[in-house]
């Protein structure tokens, strides 16, 4: 008898995935193509590109599935897989471009969700205080406080300590505040 697929957990579809079962990997899809999408959305600043690179995820995904281990959590090997395609796009990106990010395309993609002005013109500058900062801690705050991730599951992905992980967001929240406050006086 074989388990209804709204029970198998992400790693049994997965491992049907990379056993020939290709059907299984639209039910992936479906439960984290959005989380992969705010992961890169958050990650580029770019709509369009994150749409991209989450289309490359999933397509990477069924390229390398012989190399998931049923041990790994599938989410943790996804990620792992985003944080790839992220990284060979920033470095196309770095040697077609300078690296500064364009603060007005920003502005214009962020989505008009809140109504109060005051509201909107404090994320755009939390917005534009998170793109200033460096990669590695941009990424960090992207998992931890906007997809909500464990520090551990986060520890795993970027191979670190757990205590590691704290302390690097504890001193990217530090950096990001500063950041903050001097939009906030311009």
């Amino acid at each position: 008898m074989t388990k209804s697929i709204d029970l198998m957990n992400d790693e049994q579809l997965m491992e049907a995935v990379k056993n020939g079962n290709l059907a299984q990997a639209s039910l992936l899809f479906d439960r984290f193509h959005k989380r992969i999408f705010n992961f890169l959305a958050r990650m580029t600043n770019d709509r369009e590109v994150a749409e991209d690179l989450t289309q490359n995820v999933f397509e990477r995904m069924l390229k390398y599935r012989h190399s998931y281990k049923p041990e790994l959590k599938f989410q943790s090997w996804l990620y792992q897989m985003a944080r790839n395609a992220f990284s060979d796009y920033y470095q196309q990106q770095k040697q077609r471009t300078p690296a500064n990010v364009k603060v007005e395309k920003l502005s214009e993609q962020i989505p008009d969700i809140i109504d109060a002005f005051e509201q909107e013109e404090n994320e755009k500058r939390l917005i534009r205080a998170l793109s200033q900062l460096p990669d590695d801690y941009r990424e960090l705050l992207v998992l931890t406080r906007f997809q909500n991730l464990k520090y551990e599951e986060v520890a795993g992905y970027l191979d670190m300590t757990v205590t590691n992980v704290k302390v690097k967001v504890h001193r990217a929240i530090g950096l990001l505040r500063e950041n903050y406050f001097q939009l906030e006086n311009i």
